[in-house]
């Protein structure tokens, strides 16, 4: 084993605490990279809840931290996601806290056009799934709007090719929304030009356009991208006003040309497609009206003709009217004829049918004496039934007179009451003082006073007879 030998102490170099490195450090790098740009792919891409952007820039051998600070990250014109590749500029700083440096991002830009076309599709296919690039959705464009908004560049060669070819074909009240066609909020611009227009109540001091044109000149893709941003898509696709989109020239494609009801290749075929051509309506409709007029007057030869030939088969109208006078004399005398005979059929009619009928007494008396035998055999009956009954009623009355008290009354007997008249039907009943009433035949009530008690006799275990029982006290009945 080789002898460790410990290496020569110098005093020359300086000596720094960890804090007096990092800050000499930290001014090192801040100093060298005030003003870099990086070029990499967003990875961990975080938004905070304060608005800061972090995420990492990488490539294929090193990574290097990022921060976006809330009031750089709205005025960015790329949205940051993962897996986009991008240039950032910024400047570089670090952390002494953790001896980590990173990047502070101001502004970002896509790496290359390979990367906005990546984006350009990814986005596309997106926004297509939302169906905002629908047919159905599409508005049917106005033959001759009143009223055409433009949104563009109030600066630019475009508004004024707009006008001209509108002043050219027709000339309408055109409504200029200025905005920026380019660069730092020029997506956000248009979209609130969009809107804008959109909430014009009708009727109102400014007028309601009733057809948007969106427009811009040609560029390059990075130059048309604030067409292609999804703020602008969303306001074209929620657009009440038809809506033509109009940027770049031919071969120029952004994502408001899906969502716009109608694609223009240029500016000025925007105006082309939003008017018609005065000089040919007036044609057209100078063209239709001899057309109009011809066909007309070829309608009325026809027709006359047509009457004509169907005059020369028809009879001679005053002949025609003679005929039928005279049959309406022939058809009246015969009715002045008619009515005296039909009266007379009918009256012999009516004689004959009155020969026919009885008179109301003869239908009377028979009815009368058909009436007589049921009434006559009624009175009969009657006589029998009242008979019949009487003779059982005195039946009755006299098996009722032969049971009553007073018959038996009329053979000697009596009727004993007390003192609340009911009649005493037992020696038990009496007591010595008890007032009691004694009623013989004729209805003659005598008053007796009970003076003793009556004691009954033994009772015979033997019965007696009934002519026994008479012997000792007489019965009622």
């Amino acid at each position: 084993m080789p002898a460790i030998t410990e290496a020569p102490a110098s005093h020359n170099l300086p000596e720094y605490t960890v804090s007096e490195i990092s800050q000499a450090l930290k001014r090192t790098v801040e100093q060298t990279y005030d003003n870099v740009r990086v070029r990499g792919e967003i990875s961990g891409f975080k938004r905070h809840s304060s608005g800061h952007l972090y995420f990492c820039l990488k490539d294929a051998e090193a990574v290097l931290d990022a921060v976006c600070w809330r009031g750089s990250a709205g005025r960015l014109m790329v949205a940051p996601e993962d897996g986009l590749e991008v240039v950032a500029t910024g400047r570089l700083t670090t952390y002494p806290g953790r001896s980590k440096y990173q990047m502070v991002v101001e502004r970002m830009e896509l790496a290359g056009q390979g990367a906005l076309l990546k984006l350009l599709e990814d986005r596309k296919r997106r926004l297509a799934a939302e169906g905002l690039f629908d047919a159905g959705r599409k508005k049917k464009l106005p033959f001759l709007p009143e009223v055409i908004g433009v949104v563009t560049s109030p600066t630019g060669a475009v508004i004024r090719d707009i006008l001209h070819r509108l002043a050219d074909r027709f000339p309408r009240h055109v409504l200029l929304w200025p905005v920026a066609v380019q660069g730092e909020g020029a997506a956000e611009q248009v979209a609130a030009a969009i809107d804008g227009f959109n909430r014009i109540a009708r009727g109102g001091a400014v007028p309601r356009p009733d057809l948007l044109i969106i427009a811009r000149g040609g560029g390059s893709l990075e130059d048309l991208w604030a067409f292609n941003e999804e703020v602008v898509v969303r306001a074209a696709a929620a657009s009440d006003i038809p809506l033509i989109s109009a940027v770049g020239h031919e071969t120029d494609t952004t994502l408001i040309d899906y969502a716009a009801d109608m694609r223009a290749p240029t500016p000025t075929g925007a105006a082309e497609i939003a008017v018609p051509v005065r000089r040919e309506l007036v044609l057209q409709v100078m063209d239709r009206g001899r057309r109009l007029v011809a066909s007309l007057t070829r309608l009325v030869d026809e027709r006359r003709v047509q009457i004509e030939g169907l005059g020369r088969g028809l009879p001679d109208l005053r002949r025609r009217i003679e005929d039928l006078m005279r049959g309406v004399d022939d058809r009246g005398e015969r009715l002045a004829n008619a009515l005296p005979n039909f009266l007379q059929r009918r009256q012999t009619e009516v004689a004959r049918l009155a020969a026919r009928l009885r008179s109301p007494r003869e239908q009377i008396a028979e009815k009368r004496h058909a009436l007589e035998g049921p009434a006559t055999r009624l009175d009969a009956a009657w006589q029998r039934l009242v008979e019949n009954r009487r003779a059982r009623l005195d039946r009755a009355g006299a098996l009722l007179d032969s049971l009553s008290y007073e018959q038996v009354l009329k053979r000697g007997f009596a009727l004993v009451r007390d003192a609340a008249g009911q009649p005493v039907i037992s020696a038990e009943q009496a007591h010595p003082g008890d007032r009691w009433g004694v009623t013989f035949q004729g209805d003659h009530t005598v008053p007796v006073v009970v003076d003793g008690s009556h004691q009954p006799p033994p009772r015979s275990p033997t019965r007696k007879t009934g002519k026994e029982r008479d012997k000792r006290q007489g019965s009622l009945l």
